[in-house]
């Protein structure tokens, strides 16, 4: 996926949107409450997913052994992607991101939430969160799995498949379509850069958009 991952790089969300919607693809774009901590760059690779609940009854180093045993599955080269369950606690703070950083994990999205976000701002792995809040899961959170199927509204994210966003949101790549669309968009890219010349230019735009098949 080297070469795939070096083509998405290069592309902005919409238009590997608009690959996924022309291959017939539904419910692939994630909740646009997800939004990224710092919106410059792309990020893009395959989903290591994590699943939890709220408990509040767990004891605090219970969830502590849970939470660091949780860091230490985390993949090198992935995407952490968790789906929480609540909006009541941050999923991922300074030691964490921290941590998944020095493993080689490329960036975290949390259908929850954000803490230390300045810490995090700072170390440069890029986030994306619900919301923020200095509540952690210390006493009331605690794993249920990890690379298995998760529901983000109705966006279905499976281990493997993959992640690409940027500040227009993010959307889920099926693993096994990786290839075909990031080649797809790498062209689409192209043929939009031929209508932009083209508007610039003063041509009308739906003669541009009945030429080129795109706008």
């Amino acid at each position: 996926m080297t070469d795939a991952r070096a083509q998405l790089l290069s592309c902005y969300t919409s238009v590997v949107h608009d690959v996924l919607r022309a291959l017939g693809r539904r419910n692939f774009t994630l909740p646009p409450r997800l939004r990224p901590l710092n919106p410059e760059g792309v990020l893009t690779g395959p989903a290591f997913t994590v699943e939890g609940r709220i408990d509040e009854t767990a004891d605090p180093h219970e969830t502590l052994l849970a939470w660091t045993g949780l860091l230490s599955k985390a993949k090198p080269g992935h995407v952490w992607i968790s789906q929480p369950h609540n909006h009541l606690v941050a999923q991922m703070g300074e030691l964490s991101a921290e941590t998944l950083h020095r493993k080689g994990v490329l960036g975290v999205v949390t259908d929850g939430g954000l803490r230390d976000t300045n810490f995090i701002l700072r170390l440069g792995l890029p986030c994306w969160g619900a919301f923020h809040t200095p509540r952690d899961v210390v006493g009331c959170w605690l794993p249920t799995g990890t690379d298995v199927p998760i529901l983000m509204d109705d966006c279905l994210i499976r281990p493997g498949d993959w992640l690409h966003g940027d500040r227009d949101g993010m959307v889920v790549i099926p693993a096994e379509i990786v290839a075909e669309v990031a080649e797809n968009a790498v062209g689409a890219m192209n043929t939009e850069s031929l209508v932009r010349k083209a508007i610039l230019e003063g041509t009308d735009p739906q003669e541009a958009y009945l030429k080129w098949g795109k706008f």
